[in-house]
């Protein structure tokens, strides 16, 4: 009970905190921003999955938008607790953001203590995008459709399924189903969606759920085959994939997201600066038409609006964690 109530209580404090840096945003000048130095954009998972992608997607449009260089550097480990870290330790200034998942909600209830305040120490920027998640199986494991996979799961036959780590959303959304469903699934973390992707396509892992950002160029390619998608409604990217909802589990739904975060005393005229720029960033046609193709909604707006999504995302599946007893092991 108490873990729920410091869940609930974090959920509240983002949205008190939101309106308190409304009310200063205006109190500070953005300076000689961003003329000093490249602008740092970390992003919190390894080379290859989601996180990366969407971190190098957005670079160059940011860019072209602040006239100053922006590098992306890659900072995996830890469900992105070690990059977003390593943003929280930066000097407060301008110059270095983090580009998380959505184990960013998550990390707060699943890790017994992080090295940061989620609160205090961070500033959501902007809420990039959302998308759905895609259960797919490796072409060696032989499975065709979800309908299979339920039927062998149901007659007692245990397969694993490989997610980007303990808590990701990939994990709850399949432990909230295996739970649902009575399956016996075996979950392998990995450390982020490259190394995921990469035995998937060898084999080495029968299932593997990961943001259709992510899998998708495996879909086309046909490396991996899609079975079923977390939104409530199917994407537009992949039409012919049935939802989850619409497979025998009316109302699930859980949708992967991207957000821009800054460190917690970043001047709040920077933040909106920054905030004004993702957003146009985020319009440009190179953009838009790349993250449509990959199946990523842009969501964009206010930081607060950022910040209140977060924060139910914090309630949401940190409840979850709670009430199911999940564990972070070493990976």
């Amino acid at each position: 009970m108490l873990c729920l109530q410091k869940i609930a209580k974090s959920a509240l404090f983002f949205a008190l905190f939101a309106v308190s840096a409304l009310g200063i945003a205006q109190t500070s000048g953005v300076g000689s921003w961003p003329t000093q130095k490249p602008i740092r954009l970390i992003a919190v998972f390894p080379p290859g999955g989601s996180v990366d992608q969407v971190a190098r997607v957005l670079a160059p449009a940011l860019q072209s938008e602040l006239k100053q260089n922006v590098i992306v550097e890659n900072i995996g480990g830890a469900s992105g607790v070690i990059g977003t870290a390593a943003m929280t330790r930066s000097d407060p200034d301008g110059y270095t953001f983090a580009v998380v998942f959505d184990t960013h909600g998550v990390n707060p209830s699943l890790k017994d203590k992080l090295p940061y305040d989620t609160i205090k120490d961070i500033n959501p920027v902007i809420l990039v995008g959302t998308s759905p998640m895609v259960l797919v199986a490796s072409k060696k494991s032989g499975i065709t459709s979800f309908k299979q996979l339920v039927d062998m799961s149901k007659s007692g036959k245990q397969f694993s399924y490989g997610s980007i780590g303990i808590g990701s959303l990939g994990h709850l959304a399949m432990a909230r189903l295996a739970k649902q469903a009575g399956f016996d699934w075996n979950h392998i973390p990995y450390r982020g969606g490259g190394p995921l992707m990469q035995d998937s396509l060898g084999g080495q892992v029968e299932l593997a759920v990961g943001s259709e950002f992510l899998v998708k160029p495996h879909i086309d390619s046909g490396g991996v085959v899609p079975l079923v998608i977390t939104t409530a409604k199917r994407s537009p990217s992949l039409p012919n994939v049935p939802t989850i909802s619409e497979s025998g589990f009316p109302g699930f739904s859980a949708p992967a997201w991207w957000a821009v975060l800054a460190p917690g005393k970043t001047p709040p005229a920077i933040l909106d600066a920054m905030n004004k720029a993702l957003n146009k960033a985020l319009k440009t046609p190179a953009v838009a038409e790349k993250f449509k193709a990959q199946g990523i909604e842009i969501i964009g707006g206010s930081s607060e609006t950022a910040r209140e999504f977060i924060g139910k995302q914090v309630g949401i599946w940190g409840k979850f964690v709670i009430e199911n007893n999940i564990k972070e092991t070493s990976q």
